[in-house]
């Protein structure tokens, strides 16, 4: 299966598959960003297609076609978000449906959104962690395909529970990710 990355930030988790030696066939950024610098250091493909608009004026359905266009002239067959920080609309989901990973900071159900970590303190919990799950239009509803559990310390902020999370999700997402590779379909 041809793998692509897309990814829109620091480029941390794309750098960890990339050590991994995942096969991936492109990366895909939606905007200039540390991930870009990540592919070329590991000698992968990335193509920008950039989203001009983060305002009401957003095309998210015309964007959607055209990084679909791109992937599936790239002939890729399975993609998997890394930080990718557009949602995208129908199109996507018409073309790669059942085969978009996600990964996310809980343990879903609980904690949809971007601000997860927050949402899990705040409420006071002593287990949180990160799921890996395929993404469907709905935001953080797809079916789950992996979770691991992540301990609240004492103390805990955002940033620290955060970065605890974030290597246990870095493996998690890459073993996931192999374990599809290697039997050739999601679910």
């Amino acid at each position: 299966m041809r793998l692509a990355v897309l990814a829109s930030g620091s480029g941390t988790i794309l750098d960890a598959m990339g050590r991994s030696g995942l096969p991936i066939s492109l990366v895909m950024v939606d905007r200039r960003c540390g991930a870009e610098k990540v592919a070329a250091d590991h000698g992968l493909d990335c193509a920008l297609v950039e989203r001009e608009s983060f305002g009401s004026d957003f095309d998210r359905v015309g964007y959607t076609r055209q990084v679909t266009e791109r992937l599936q002239a790239e002939g890729i067959e399975l993609v998997a978000m890394a930080g990718f920080g557009t949602v995208l609309d129908q199109p996507m989901q018409d073309a790669y449906g059942g085969r978009i990973l996600n990964t996310h900071p809980s343990l879903l159900p609980a904690f949809p959104g971007w601000h997860a970590v927050e949402d899990a303190l705040e409420y006071g919990v002593k287990v949180t962690g990160c799921t890996v799950h395929v993404a469907t239009l709905e935001v953080d509803a797809g079916p789950i395909l992996a979770q691991q559990a992540v301990a609240v310390e004492p103390g805990d902020t955002v940033d620290t529970l955060h970065e605890r999370i974030k290597v246990v999700e870095r493996d998690l997402y890459i073993r996931t990710i192999r374990e599809i590779l290697d039997r050739g379909y999601v679910l």
